[in-house]
C-alpha cells in the first residue's frame, strides 16, 4: 500500500484501526510495518496498539479529543472537568481530557491532546450519554451532574463549600434534582454532601455569568 492509497481510505476518519485496512487483499505483517514507517516519518499519529491517526497536513478531520478518549480506552467516558467545561458549567477552559474507567487508571499525552482516566466502581458507572460533538463523530459523555459528582470523588475536600465555590460554577446548567437522585444512587456520603451544598450554594449565589 502507497501513503496516497492509505489517505484516500483514511482521510475521512478522525482515527482509525488497523483492521480497517485489512478488508482486502492486504498483507497484516506488511501493513503494520508500512505504519510503523509513516509513524516513524510523522505521517501517521499512533495513538495505541491498532489506532492510529493521520497527522497534518493529511487529515481532512481533526479529531476531537473526547471521541478520542472514547476510543483509546474502550468502556470509558468523558467526565470531570473537561465535561464541565463543554456544558459551559463552568468557565474555564480545560486542556486535559479526563475519563471514567472501571479499569486501571492511566495518563496519556499524544500528539492530538493530553488524556487521563480514574477508576471508579462499578456502581458509579452511570449518569452518561452519546453527544454528537458537532465534528460528526460522538462520544459518551457524563451529564453536568454526574461530571460534578466525579470530580467531587476524586479530589480531596471536593465535597466541601470552599472547593465547589473554586469551581464557579453556572447551577443554570446543572439539574439539582438529578444531582440529588445521582448522589443516593452513588450510594456515597461524600456525594451526598456534595450535592447537598451544591443546593445549598445554587439558593445563595447568584449564578455565574460569562462576559
Amino acid at each position: 500500500m502507497k501513503f496516497a492509497d492509505l489517505v484516500a481510505i483514511v482521510a475521512e476518519e478522525p482515527v482509525f484501526e488497523t483492521g480497517l485496512l485489512l478488508a482486502g487483499p492486504s498483507d497484516a505483517a506488511t501493513t503494520q510495518r508500512q505504519l510503523s514507517r509513516w509513524t516513524r516519518t510523522g505521517k501517521v499519529v499512533k495513538l495505541r496498539r491498532g489506532l492510529y491517526a493521520l497527522a497534518p497536513p493529511w487529515q481532512r478531520r481533526i479529531p476531537h479529543p473526547f471521541a478520542v478518549a472514547n476510543r483509546l480506552v474502550p468502556g470509558s467516558y468523558v467526565t470531570g472537568l473537561a465535561a464541565l467545561a463543554y456544558a459551559h458549567a463552568i468557565p474555564e477552559y480545560v486542556a486535559e481530557t479526563t475519563s471514567a474507567t472501571s479499569g486501571r487508571p492511566q495518563m496519556r499525552t499524544l500528539p492530538l491532546g493530553r488524556f487521563s482516566y480514574r477508576h471508579v466502581r462499578p456502581g458509579l458507572h452511570f449518569g452518561y450519554r452519546q453527544l454528537a460533538l458537532g465534528d460528526g463523530s460522538e462520544a459518551f459523555v457524563a451529564t453536568p451532574e454526574k461530571a460534578l459528582l466525579d470530580v467531587a470523588h476524586w479530589h480531596p475536600g471536593g465535597d466541601g463549600e470552599a472547593y465547589l465555590r473554586e469551581l464557579r460554577l453556572d447551577y443554570d446548567v446543572l439539574n439539582l434534582d438529578r444531582l440529588a437522585e445521582y448522589a443516593r444512587r452513588s450510594d456515597a456520603p461524600k456525594l451526598r454532601r456534595a450535592a447537598g451544598r451544591v443546593r445549598e450554594l445554587a439558593a445563595n449565589t447568584p449564578p455565574y455569568r460569562t462576559l
